[in-house]
């Protein structure tokens, strides 16, 4: 597959590379363009960009458009793609592309180039005879895209500014082959059917109310999974040498201005005034932490420190962006900060890679690698960065760890390792993270005393497992679709009894099972055992247990498993000991 750049240049590749896949998308997104130009001459284009899963396009409609309208679209799209349009990259000075857009009524594309520098030259790609101004790059001709899909529209601001206009923005997905769609199309169906935010509805984790959108509601199944994970995180962590803090939620401006928060991430903030004085709620726990290292003088003797935090932190999100338990405005961080010397960053960066390697292992999850370079709003001198950069990177290197380099995605204090990790259906998430960080202990003034008796400063990581518990969550419901492992569900043992007669004996199995750790409800409904069976398969309760005259005579059980690869989900009567036992393997 060929790509054009912004200077003509032509390279090759394939679609499983990143930079070709984005280029491919982005192509994609100009065919759709330029398909609704032909049938809607009076829309206005906006922007157009290739995103993780496919790309969208924002319009400005002088008409009412609907879903229904997008089957023409991709009929029109259709047409562009079989007259294998190639694309020309040409260059205008900014005047004449202004004068370009201006005479076509396209004001958003207009704005844009206004934005621009006085003396930037401005690329332009064209297919056929629709041109738009673009950085690129993109696929060399339109027949390449053999298979594509329009898959929804949506409202979005301007420039995601809720004072600009709403416009309309089409999402759509497309490949170099068929078969491709076919898959990509079968996942997006799974995917709906695994929605954490129906699945959490339906086994009662959670809620989200209108009294606070973007501020989840854990119910109390769903913070049985909350502790659980926390428990969990807690146990490893501290047979990895962490020690756990707390951190006030919220702080005065001179420590966010302090840390570079006030300058760089203010938008995202929420602030309010105490006492005359500027307070902001937390964004990130990093502050608190130096606060809590700079308590105390130091030893080199003493590092490294590493510092845990299970802290809730705010942020706000635009209305529009916000998701179920994958997007949020409070989230609990699983944190930790580490204090070391220079000397110490390869082996505490590796401890970290290998902390985060079992914690994926242990709920089934594949993962690659990527490592996040300097952005352009960073703050540092070169040479920190350069030697942050290199650390991160011979630290994995030296595990024989594949990666790939994001270009200009870090932290604006330091470079960062991310670790995405693939689900069940092949979707990737971006949870765990390492930051390696020289600014933030310069800009609190950190010392540690050295073995030369003279003050040092010392360097910081900053990392995450999960990322946030609530949005590991969601991952977690749509990757087991509800269906999570014994030790990880909630309930683990629905007990049925099939009358009245029998719940003493019910209530009694119950406690032997309580007694075992096992975490059990009995449903003493007025219902028939078909209807209760059916309910607690609803509900994914990985085994049932139906306690009739047989059973209580017998002092045993007769089990039912949630999952069919176990065998026969009916297992048939069995000891209350044989049982007790064979979950604790089970659990275990």
């Amino acid at each position: 597959m060929k790509v054009i750049l912004k200077d003509g240049q032509l390279i090759e590749g394939s679609f499983e590379e990143k930079g070709i896949r984005e280029a491919f998308w982005h192509t994609s997104a100009h065919v759709l363009a330029q398909a609704v130009k032909c049938l809607y001459p009076g829309t206005k284009c906006a922007i157009g960009p290739a995103i993780e899963n496919g790309f969208y396009y924002d319009f400005e409609f002088d008409f009412p458009f609907s879903e229904e309208q997008l089957q023409a679209v991709e009929g029109e799209m259709r047409k562009i793609v079989k007259e294998a349009l190639p694309l020309e990259v040409y260059e205008m000075g900014r005047q004449e592309a202004a004068v370009y857009m201006k005479e076509r009524g396209e004001s958003y594309k207009l704005e844009m180039i206004e934005n621009l520098p006085e003396e930037e030259t401005i690329s332009f790609y064209r297919q056929g005879d629709y041109a738009e101004f673009c950085a690129g790059p993109h696929i060399s001709n339109t027949c390449q895209i053999k298979a594509f899909k329009l898959l929804s529209i949506a409202g979005a601001y301007w420039r995601g500014n809720e004072n600009n206009k709403m416009l309309t923005r089409i999402y759509g997905i497309s490949f170099p082959k068929a078969s491709q769609l076919d898959e990509h199309l079968k996942m997006l169906e799974e995917a709906k059917a695994r929605d954490h935010r129906k699945i959490g509805k339906e086994l009662g984790l959670f809620t989200i109310m209108e009294e606070g959108p973007g501020f989840p509601f854990f119910l109390p199944k769903g913070m049985v999974l909350k502790n659980i994970l926390v428990d969990y995180w807690r146990r490893i962590h501290e047979q990895e040498g962490y020690m756990e803090i707390s951190t006030p939620m919220m702080l005065n401006r001179s420590l966010w201005e302090t840390s570079g928060h006030w300058e760089h991430y203010r938008e995202n903030m929420y602030a309010t005034v105490i006492d005359d004085v500027d307070y902001a709620v937390k964004p990130m726990n990093c502050p608190g932490g130096m606060l809590v290292y700079k308590m105390e003088p130091h030893s080199y003797k003493e590092l490294p420190m590493r510092m845990g935090e299970l802290g809730l932190v705010h942020r706000h999100e635009k209305s529009g962006q916000l998701h179920g338990l994958m997007r949020v405005r409070c989230f609990t961080q699983d944190d930790a900060h580490i204090f070391m010397t220079k000397e110490q960053i390869t082996d505490e960066i590796q401890g970290i890679v290998r902390l985060i390697d079992r914690v994926y292992s242990k709920f089934g999850f594949t993962y690659y690698v990527e490592l996040s370079t300097r952005p352009e709003n960073s703050i540092g001198s070169d040479e920190d960065w350069e030697l942050a950069t290199k650390a991160l990177e011979n630290a994995i290197r030296e595990m024989g760890v594949a990666y790939t380099v994001n270009e200009g995605d870090g932290a604006f204090y330091g470079p960062k390792i991310d670790f995405h990790l693939q689900d069940s259906i092949g979707r990737t998430w971006q949870c765990g993270t390492i930051q390696l960080d020289f600014q933030l202990p310069l800009r609190f003034e950190a010392e540690y005393v050295g073995a030369d008796g003279e003050r040092h400063r010392p360097i910081m990581i900053h990392r995450v497992v999960f990322g946030s518990i609530e949005r590991f969550i969601g991952i977690l419901i749509e990757h087991y679709a509800g269906k999570f492992p014994m030790w990880l569900a909630p309930v683990q043992v629905k007990i049925l009894p099939v009358s009245d007669k029998y719940l003493q004996y019910s209530k009694a199995v119950a406690e032997k099972l309580k007694e075992q750790g096992m975490r059990v409800e009995t449903d003493t409904r007025d219902e028939k055992l078909g209807y209760k069976i059916r309910s607690a398969q609803l509900e994914k309760i990985p085994y049932m247990v139906v306690i009739g005259e047989k059973e209580q005579e017998g002092s045993s059980v007769s089990v039912r498993c949630r999952d069919a690869e176990r065998g026969r989900q009916d297992m048939g009567e069995m000891a209350l000991e044989e049982f007790c036992k064979m979950l604790k393997e089970s659990r275990d």
